[in-house]
């Protein structure tokens, strides 16, 4: 009955961000108006793809990193998106079968497929919530039932906070979900930029956020790092997500893409 009060509640006739990062990346969770306008921003930037699927290595990654080698056994993925190949609950469980992952969202859709992101290792822990980003404390208090807030969050913002077009209002949000996690705790976050791209990806943008979806603002790399203020950068600092640790032994550097994230620890 849950699923189908939720899927009353999925508009149709408006692209949504999530399902289309689900479309670039290769899923079926979408719909005819959010392939329309993901085949819209392709034409415009063709790069777009390899966008989506480097922050979504770079999550990976981040996950893993925080995983094996902070120890981080709690995970507050906020802006879920659809499911997909290596949740982070999956990532996590596989170093730490104990790990306890809170996943936050919005979408309905989402909602109906969170199923797929409770499955969990006896060990361990999954749960969904359904709220907005821009309730830090309903989020907290929420993951609270199932994270020890008392004991190191790794947050997860993974290409959502362009979703808050006012950079003060932004930041706000990551204090608010920061500042109440103890020391040792980390934040993993990245957001799209212009800065390889240029024009190209700003016009997609632009054509995007007057389709009538829910406007995503792309911002500099020094602006995406003001999120990190008051925390310790881990190396190799803000970076394009490519450059992210990346597990490559190639010779060449993978090349840059207009998504940059870093990860960093609360002292």
């Amino acid at each position: 009955m849950a699923d189908d009060a939720a899927m009353d509640r999925i508009d149709r006739s408006v692209p949504h961000s999530a399902r289309i990062w689900n479309y670039w990346l290769g899923g079926k969770d979408n719909y005819p108006v959010d392939r329309a306008a993901g085949d819209q921003y392709r034409e415009t930037f063709p790069g777009v793809v390899d966008v989506a699927r480097a922050s979504r290595l770079f999550l990976t990654r981040s996950v893993r990193y925080l995983a094996a080698e902070r120890g981080m056994r709690q995970f507050l993925d906020v802006g879920t998106g659809l499911p997909t190949v290596d949740n982070t609950h999956e990532v996590a469980q596989r170093v730490a079968p104990d790990a306890r992952i809170v996943y936050v969202d919005n979408d309905p859709l989402v909602l109906v497929h969170a199923r797929a992101l409770l499955t969990s290792t006896p060990d361990g822990t999954t749960d969904y919530v359904e709220a907005d980003l821009h309730a830090p404390g309903r989020i907290l208090d929420a993951a609270a039932k199932t994270l020890d807030l008392d004991s190191p969050v790794a947050l997860i913002l993974s290409g959502i906070m362009g979703h808050v077009p006012d950079g003060d209002e932004a930041r706000s949000i990551v204090r608010a979900l920061m500042d109440p996690l103890p020391s040792g705790s980390h934040l993993s976050l990245n957001d799209g930029t212009s800065v390889i791209a240029g024009d190209a990806v700003e016009d997609a943008q632009n054509d995007y956020n007057e389709g009538g979806s829910v406007p995503y603002r792309l911002r500099s790399p020094e602006e995406i790092g003001r999120f990190f203020e008051d925390l310790v950068l881990v190396e190799p600092g803000l970076v394009s997500c490519p450059h992210w640790r990346p597990e490559s032994t190639a010779l060449d550097e993978p090349a840059a893409v207009d998504a940059f994230g870093a990860v960093g620890r609360k002292p």
